[in-house]
């Protein structure tokens, strides 16, 4: 009502002034017939006004429409009015919908289709890199030992691209069951054995054998993967022990390393945000504490980080689903 208003407030105006005009014009020129100005007076105010009333109630959906939000995008197919101006408003949205989704359709298409191929490309990479860790593994000399590293960080860059890529179509990548969490620690320490040896950090696993979570234990592998790879990485020269700690509610990663700033605490789970550590460890992305948030987000999980420069680290992870 108040957009209408605020729309005819001219014409009423206009209208007004012209009839005031008219009469001046008439008693000016020596008439003197009140009755006969008023009744006309009367008539112009009853044809504007009953004008008004048709405009308003022919295009009042179209008013509200252009006074309030689209909550829900099936608005845009209501049908305005029969009045030209809200047919072609509504032909507009009608239009302007079609368009939208059409080019949805087409980024997500192209979407599905860049992740088929980081998919594939992932894998096709691992291939070769399984094969030279084959060929190395049986040598002695340090040449080779220095290239298994190398491969280990490759095959850890490559599985961090793949997740990141699942991550977008997270709801068909994932099934939620009983986890061992000892089991998980386990294979985790395992998987990155080489990098405990080369760094001279030594892992200790407080977890009772018969501890089981609710969880993805792919998802879960990652997360545990990406933060023993932090923990062993800021413990390097520094520490010689993380402990993983493990009951049927939580998970925590310590380690005494270099700590983080009280400055960049609440910031390591943003995106590619390395903090005052990245500069001291030019190999940090950024990418792993918030691709370790966002899967924890997904899987209902809570996750915790507290930290004192000089002093170490603590990542906690807490189950919110309990078995």
């Amino acid at each position: 009502m108040r957009l209408f208003l605020r729309e005819h407030l001219p014409l009423i105006i206009v209208n007004i002034l012209q009839m005031i005009a008219v009469l001046s014009i008439y008693l000016m020129d020596g008439y003197r017939n009140y009755l006969t100005a008023l009744y006309s007076l009367f008539i112009g105010i009853f044809l504007l006004s009953a004008y008004l009333f048709y405009s308003y109630f022919t295009h009042k959906d179209f008013y509200r429409r252009l006074s309030n939000p689209i909550h829900k995008l099936d608005e845009v197919n209501e049908i305005l009015g029969f009045a030209p101006l809200p047919e072609a408003l509504t032909h507009l949205l009608k239009s302007l919908h079609t368009k939208y989704m059409n080019d949805l359709h087409l980024q997500e298409r192209k979407r599905s289709d860049h992740l088929t191929f980081i998919n594939q490309w992932v894998h096709q990479m691992k291939t070769p890199l399984s094969v030279i860790q084959l060929i190395t593994q049986e040598e002695e000399d340090e040449r080779f030992t220095s290239i298994q590293e190398e491969v280990d960080k490759i095959g850890k860059g490559l599985d961090m691209v793949l997740y990141a890529a699942r991550l977008e179509a997270f709801e068909h990548d994932f099934q939620v069951g009983a986890v061992n969490l000892r089991k998980i620690a386990e294979l985790a320490v395992t998987e990155n054995k080489r990098l405990f040896i080369k760094n001279r950090v030594y892992p200790e696993i407080q977890i009772a054998p018969d501890i089981f979570v609710e969880s993805d234990e792919k998802w879960l592998m990652f997360i545990l993967n990406q933060l023993i790879t932090n923990a062993v990485k800021y413990s390097s020269g520094k520490s010689q022990k993380i402990i993983i700690l493990g009951s049927d509610v939580c998970f925590e990663v310590w380690d005494n390393g270099i700590g983080i700033p009280k400055s960049d605490v609440k910031r390591v789970f943003n995106p590619f945000y390395t903090g005052e550590n990245g500069r001291l460890y030019r190999e940090s992305t950024g990418m792993g504490l918030y691709l370790v948030k966002e899967i924890c987000d997904r899987l209902g999980h809570n996750i915790e980080i507290e930290s004192v420069v000089g002093k170490g680290t603590m990542v906690k992870i807490t189950f919110l689903t309990k078995m």
